[in-house]
């Protein structure tokens, strides 16, 4: 015997990962204030067991330029490259520039084959392939639904996002965070994480050599007062840079060259 039948109580299915990049792709929302501002999402740090690490920047709406993508690694060694595909003063090495390496310029490849993976590539020289699969555990959750309740005056507040800095290290065994600070540059920065995420696999190859399997460092590295998590996450998010005149800029790269040129000699 049919029955009557109510409306639904079934609560639609939260955004994936992937729908959220890519709304902020097709949509950015600029953070609102005086500054130099970004929206996005990224990969805010994902170190290796090789000692190598990976970082992910794709800004789809930026204030001073057009948006861009930006891949940073860290050898072993502990030298800072910035790959960017825009030149140096309209990405990430405005700000990071003094404690970098070098700088290259040249195309970056984003795709989500996945609602939960992404893949990163650079034709090089050095080429990269790099695959990182994303998940939500239960203290993300917990934090998402936070964030997203929290009032957007907290968001500009260095003492909230020091606290928010201070829960993601005891709750996420990220180590350190610095959603405020200094870049190497000199500039004040915000970073607002809106959305994260837990990277929970990741490959990648630099020319050829596996990067090996994530894992945290021995000893946690930063670059100015951003701190590089000890375990990889991704932030649907945006940031806010303080303008400064350019003789208050504390240099650029020690070097920048184009992604298909060799580098120079040492």
């Amino acid at each position: 015997m049919p029955t009557a039948s109510g409306p639904s109580t079934q609560e639609p299915p939260l955004p994936t990962a992937r729908d959220l990049a890519q709304a902020t792709e097709e949509h950015p929302r600029l953070p609102s204030g005086p500054g130099e501002r970004f929206a996005g999402y990224g990969i805010m740090g994902l170190p290796f067991s090789s000692g190598h690490v990976l970082a992910l920047r794709r800004f789809g709406g930026s204030s001073i330029g057009p948006g861009y993508t930006s891949v940073w690694h860290r050898s072993p060694a502990g030298d800072w490259t910035m790959f960017q595909d825009v030149a140096p003063e309209l990405g990430c090495a405005r700000y990071f520039g003094p404690a970098l390496a070098r700088t290259v310029v040249g195309p970056i490849s984003v795709r989500w084959p996945e609602a939960d993976r992404l893949e990163v590539q650079l034709e090089g020289p050095p080429t990269l392939a790099w695959t990182c699969t994303v998940s939500e555990p239960p203290a993300l959750v917990a934090m998402n639904a936070l964030a997203r309740r929290m009032p957007e005056r907290w968001w500009r507040e260095d003492r909230v996002l020091r606290a928010m800095a201070g829960a993601a290290h005891w709750t996420l065994g990220a180590g350190r965070l610095g959603l405020t600070g200094r870049t190497p540059g000199g500039q004040h920065f915000i970073a607002n994480p809106l959305v994260t995420f837990a990277v929970s696999d990741s490959r990648a190859r630099l020319d050829q050599e596996s990067l090996g399997a994530p894992g945290p460092l021995a000893r946690q590295d930063r670059l100015g007062d951003f701190w590089i998590p000890q375990r990889g996450l991704l932030v649907i998010g945006r940031s806010t840079f303080e303008p400064l005149p350019t003789d208050r800029h504390r240099g650029r790269p020690r070097e920048t060259q184009a992604l298909d040129a060799p580098p120079s000699p040492s």
